[in-house]
């Protein structure tokens, strides 16, 4: 039976009125349902809705961890998936993310399973996730997967929240420092301008640097801000071709202490998806096909490509990635005994954690030496322009004394 979608109005237990809408099977079912939210229906009414408009709303990462602890949970109590997703639209608070639970749940009253319902969603919906979903409708074990899943979303999502978290006081610093130092040139120094001319008197070299320097950046200040939204364009840019997007990771890779973190950090994703996917039973070809398409820098994703190949035609894994010298000797050691010990997929899991373990370090590190120089840059920045001022004006007092 398809899914109808229904305007209501109704009063609640204190007499006030409310207005809603819901999804149900029938009128009756619709009914039922407001009288078990204790709301007397006075008006219902059935109506059209387009599904997918509410999915060009943004669906954070959040929603679709909570979205799949909770399918986790009723499928693991033996909830039939249409109930289930039925279920979850009326608990989930995200209006674009219950539209698109409740897309998933035509699709599926219409004969579609889970996966392929997914599939249709693939920017809310990675491939791992899917072929996940799809190994454990095939094999009747999806309530012992998506635990495993519910677990790989969140480790990803705390990894990233840290290396966000991490960033942001240094940029706040950053921010302030550059705006600290445009507002004195354009506010400050001008001041002194007009005193020294007033004065007449010869002004110290490095007043006069000042004093020309803010007079560029009154006259020319807004061809830093045009530079900087061209520099980020055309740095955004470079990703939708291929040659140069090649160049720009390769570039990234190269950089000292930056590159470790991209390498390491993509190696953890890399570890993490391949472990999921083997441990869901998804064969080895495959599951490196979907890992490699996680993999954000196109450098490392030619690497691994060359790893397929290897491994299509006999080669072990661990062998293969060692042969490309690209990825840490870690990764390619623990990947070759798990191998030898048939335990591939808990190894690389563990290994996972371990690169998240090491770009979380590196990263407090960075940010515990980047605070203080950056402190010492605003300092020097906002108090050299100060005292320069100061000192210009304290020398003409003295000169006229």
């Amino acid at each position: 039976m398809s899914v109808l979608y229904f305007k209501y109005q109704a009063f609640d237990t204190e007499g006030k009125v409310q207005n809603g809408q819901l999804n149900a099977e029938s009128e009756r079912e619709a009914i039922r349902i407001l009288q078990g939210k204790n709301l007397t229906p006075v008006k219902l009414q059935e109506t059209k809705r387009t599904f997918g408009r509410g999915l060009n709303k943004k669906i954070s990462h959040t929603d679709i961890l909570d979205f799949t602890n909770g399918l986790c949970t009723l499928v693991d109590a033996h909830v039939p998936i249409d109930k289930a997703l039925r279920l979850l639209d009326s608990v989930t608070e995200s209006a674009a993310m219950r539209e698109l639970v409740l897309t998933l749940l035509r699709d599926v009253k219409e004969g579609k399973s889970l996966a392929e319902a997914m599939e249709n969603y693939p920017q809310v919906f990675s491939r791992m996730y899917v072929n996940i979903v799809r190994a454990g409708e095939e094999g009747g074990i999806l309530h012992e997967l998506l635990p495993d899943l519910a677990d790989f979303l969140e480790t990803n999502a705390k990894t990233r929240q840290a290396v966000i978290s991490a960033m942001i006081y240094p940029a706040v610093l950053l921010v302030t420092g550059i705006i600290s130092v445009f507002l004195l040139l354009i506010f400050v120094v001008p001041q002194f301008a007009a005193m020294f001319e007033d004065v007449g008197t010869e002004i110290p070299p490095s007043a006069a640097f000042l004093l020309s320097l803010s007079s560029f950046v009154q006259s020319y200040g807004y061809l830093f801000v045009i530079a900087a939204v061209i520099g980020v364009f055309l740095w955004k840019r470079l990703d939708q071709v291929s040659k140069t997007k090649l160049q720009k990771d390769g570039f990234l890779l190269s950089l000292p202490m930056v590159g470790t973190l991209i390498l390491y950090r993509e190696c953890a994703v890399f570890a993490r998806t391949l472990g999921a996917l083997l441990g869901a039973g998804i064969p080895l070809i495959r599951a490196l096909r979907i890992s490699r398409e996680v993999i954000s820098n196109s450098v490392l994703t030619n690497h691994l490509l060359q790893v397929e190949e290897d491994v299509r035609g006999g080669g072990g894994l661990g062998i293969s990635l060692e042969k490309t010298n690209q990825f840490p000797t870690l990764l390619h050691q623990l990947v070759a005994v798990g191998e030898e010990s048939g335990r591939t997929s808990d190894i690389l899991l563990k290994s996972a954690a371990t690169f998240d373990t090491y770009v979380r370090n590196q990263m407090s590190a960075l940010v515990s030496a980047l605070q203080p120089a950056l402190i010492i840059f605003l300092a020097i920045a906002v108090g050299g322009i100060t005292i320069t001022m100061l000192s210009a004006v304290f020398s003409m007092n003295a000169v006229d004394f």
